[in-house]
């Protein structure tokens, strides 16, 4: 029998085998993608509308307690691109502390998916609205990024909503930036042909040193300034002072909704990334344990000023890749992190803006998955639709919108395909033994149904889904029975709606005189029906164990 094994972080079972083999690992792997995801959580700092710093907190403080307090071996947390839209839209309606409210809602949220088993769940959402809420993102992110990897010269703000700000776009394209636009379109260049040349070196950061240097230059011994970090933002390289956002009632109510969108995209990314790795390390994750690592991170990052987190699919096939073993690398990565704010943040003023769009424009194209889209188009017309709706509603609307409307789809998607699963027959002469495939059917040769005898025979759930198709049939038979035989051997449960709708047959059918036998009910669906007295409507003697039984009583 398999050992019971209590949910708790996975830092502490895998530190009973600790060694220094596996330390020297993590070491290495902890310090490289340290450095991978310094220039992401800047880019994603600024593109969210906070900072550069609180990019960086967010990674050092949810890093941290993502890989101390989660249920994954490899999984790194921090901020990701996901979270752009969300954010920036939160901010824009609600502002800074509205946003660290949310986000604490949104950790609270997650460790009660975690604390309740409800880990699993994210699984049965649909892939293709998965992919429309990723591809919808990938949009976004990208559209929010053309201003500063072209230097438009926009007069006030850009507009929030999509079609506006492409609007936008194509009245100010006259005011590009020849300068910047080499900046931004070399970034995405290196980044792109990094990983040919040497997959270990991160590409981002390469295009980062290159372009830095690159403006550096220009600025001094060319005059050709092109727009930096130091110039948008002021970067103190200390840590803030831990502050609890206040927590009205009022507030707290006005913020449900979107603390909920946190919630649910954040389960989402992380056990997806969690189950990629999985896949690679041939290690399970504790599901529950990792939403409950997450939510904890959720509810400190923003007390030190960070933002929203959740497990990074890039950063942690980095952490694979470069030999990661245990959550330690998860703390060293956060640990350099942290290292890098106090030490060198003054060099991070010098990076061109337009270098950070190049990183995020390589962010979305990644996260498109165009070619799972392409793929997605063979399958049936449902899921395209569901796909492309929940595209265009993340796109044209906004994230909080798409994820409502996204779980309600997944709702009805799964009665509709619960539905189809679920079908009736009729038999009205014989039953052929080789049909047969359980213990129901008892030793037949072939069973002879009785003149004015129907048998109606259910494969799959009896539940308000299906409830329908019983009466369609029902009212295309031309000749009304003397006895009616519901065969229920393929009936693993029945619901309140089932019951109903098979009480209103009964009552109906006896209404018109005819008698109604239910055949091969298991014990399990026989409990509910007696626990809701169908033995006294039917007679205890026409609820049979099998269909030879059913025959005889409907002769009798």
């Amino acid at each position: 029998m398999k050992k019971f094994r209590p949910s708790k972080p996975e830092l502490l079972y895998t530190l009973k085998s600790y060694n220094k083999q596996k330390f020297t690992a993590d070491l290495m792997a902890g310090i490289i993608v340290g450095i991978v995801a310094l220039p992401l959580a800047i880019a994603f700092g600024i593109a969210s509308g906070v900072g550069p710093k609180e990019g960086i907190l967010t990674a050092i403080v949810a890093g941290f307690i993502i890989s101390a307090f989660g249920g994954s071996r490899v999984q790194i947390g921090g901020p990701t691109g996901a979270f752009i839209v969300i954010i920036s839209g939160i901010i824009s309606q609600y502002g800074i502390e509205g946003l660290a409210v949310a986000t604490v809602m949104a950790g609270v949220f997650l460790i009660l998916l975690g604390v309740f088993k409800l880990g699993t769940i994210i699984s049965y959402i649909p892939y293709p609205i998965i992919i429309g809420f990723t591809s919808g993102i990938a949009l976004t992110i990208f559209s929010t990024q053309i201003k500063d990897l072209f230097g438009l010269s926009i007069d006030g703000a850009v507009p929030s909503d999509f079609i506006s700000k492409w609007g936008c776009y194509i009245d100010n394209f006259g005011t590009i930036d020849l300068a910047t636009s080499i900046v931004g379109v070399m970034s995405v260049v290196i980044i792109a042909v990094t990983p040919l040349i040497n997959k270990k070196i991160p590409g981002s950061l390469v295009a980062i040193i290159i372009m830095t240097v690159a403006g550096v230059v220009m600025n001094n011994y060319f005059d050709i300034h092109v727009e930096t970090i130091g110039d948008r933002f002021t970067i103190d390289p200390s840590m803030p002072e831990a502050v609890v956002p206040e927590l009205t009632w009022e507030r707290v109510k006005g913020l449900v909704s979107p603390a909920i969108t946190i919630a649910v995209l954040g389960a989402i990314e992380s056990l997806l990334s969690a189950t990629v790795a999985d896949g690679i390390i041939g290690h399970k994750h504790n599901s529950n344990q990792e939403l409950i690592g997450q939510g904890i991170a959720n509810i400190a990052s923003p007390i030190f000023g960070g933002i929203p987190a959740t497990g990074a699919i890039a950063r942690t096939m980095a952490n694979i890749s470069n030999g990661g073993k245990t959550p330690i690398a998860g703390i060293i990565h956060a640990v350099v992190l942290m290292l890098i704010f106090f030490f060198l943040m003054p060099l991070a003023n010098y990076i061109p803006m337009a270098c950070l769009a190049g990183v995020l424009v390589v962010v979305s194209y990644n996260m498109s998955g165009w070619r799972t889209v392409k793929q997605l188009m063979r399958n049936p017309k449902s899921d395209i639709t569901v796909l492309w709706l929940t595209f265009i509603l993340t796109v044209v609307f906004d994230l909080t919108i798409a994820i409502e409307v996204g779980i309600v789809l997944a709702c009805f998607l799964c009665m509709r395909r619960m539905a189809e699963t679920t079908q009736v027959r009729v038999l009205t002469d014989e039953i052929d033994p080789e049909d047969e495939t359980d213990m129901e059917a008892g030793n037949i040769e072939h069973l002879t149904i009785p003149e004015h005898v129907e048998v109606y025979e259910i494969n799959g759930p009896y539940f308000f889904g299906m409830a329908n198709k019983f009466e369609d049939i029902m009212n295309r038979m031309k000749e009304k029975p003397k006895v009616r035989i519901i065969r229920m051997r393929r009936v693993p449960f029945i619901d309140s709606t089932g019951m109903h709708n098979l009480q209103n047959l009964i009552e109906l059918s006896h209404n018109n005189g005819i008698a109604v036998i239910l055949s091969g009910v298991n014990e399990n669906v026989r409990k509910v029906l007696i626990k809701n007295k169908f033995n006294k409507l039917l007679g205890e003697d026409n609820i049979c164990d099998n269909i030879n039984t059913a025959i005889e009583r409907a002769k009798g």
